[in-house]
Parts: C-alpha cells; structure tokens; sequence
C-alpha cells in the first residue's frame, strides 16, 4: 500500500468511530482500538486494557440515550512512521449537556492484520 493510501485507511478508522460514538455505538467505538492490548491513557492514568476502556465509557457517557454527546475530530495529522506504524494527532471536542470536553488525541497507529488499529491514545483534556 502506498503512504497516502494507508493515510486514507486511518482516517477512514477515525471516521467510523467518530459516527460510532455519534450514535451511542460504543462497542463500535472501541473497534478503532487494539483489542485487547490498547494501551489508552487519560486523566493522569493508564486504562488497563480494551476491556476496562469500554467499561469506563458506558460508565461515564452511557447513561441514557443521547448521553454520550456528540464527538468530533478535526486537524488530522498523520505521520507515517514505518509500513506497519503511524502517528496521528488530532483535536477533540465533545458536546454533552452534562460535561463538554475539548483537546488533544495523540495516537500510535499499527497495522494489524492488514488493518490500522489505534495501540496508545494519549487524550489531553484542555481544562476550562
């Protein structure tokens, strides 16, 4: 595969989540993640695997329907790093009524079975 290929392979990733998160979808969500190896940090904390990151999302955003907000990405950059690896990072926001969030997603991207999963999410929350 070519670079820009394997580009538009990732952002494909990040726009499948982003419309599964949308729509309450989180397991959906959680398909863009190495399973079960992700290594997902946030808040200060490591997450301890794929398991533990889903459960922590239908904890805090899965109350009701609706309750997860609506989630956009937007300044994609992606850096190939080697054929199998890739850098990408992106800004978040996220609208709920209960808690609006907004930042950075830094992301290491591995091909894994001919497919791009997302192995380390570092998300750094501006602070408001």
């Amino acid at each position: 595969m070519s670079e820009n290929t394997d580009q538009d392979a990732i952002r494909t990733v990040i726009s499948d989540m982003q419309a599964a998160w949308n729509r309450g979808d989180f397991h959906g969500y959680m398909a863009g993640f190495a399973n079960p190896d992700v290594v997902f940090v946030s808040r200060g904390r490591i997450q301890k695997d794929w398991q533990a990151t889903l459960d922590h999302y239908i904890a805090d955003y899965g109350g009701s329907p609706g309750s997860q907000g609506q989630l956009t990405f937007s300044n994609i950059r992606i850096e190939m790093l080697a054929p199998d690896a890739a850098q990408l990072i992106s800004n978040y926001n996220l609208v709920r009524s209960a808690r609006s969030q907004t930042g950075v997603n830094t992301r290491l991207m591995r091909k894994r079975d001919g497919q791009w999963v997302i192995a380390l999410n570092h998300v750094s929350q501006i602070e408001r």
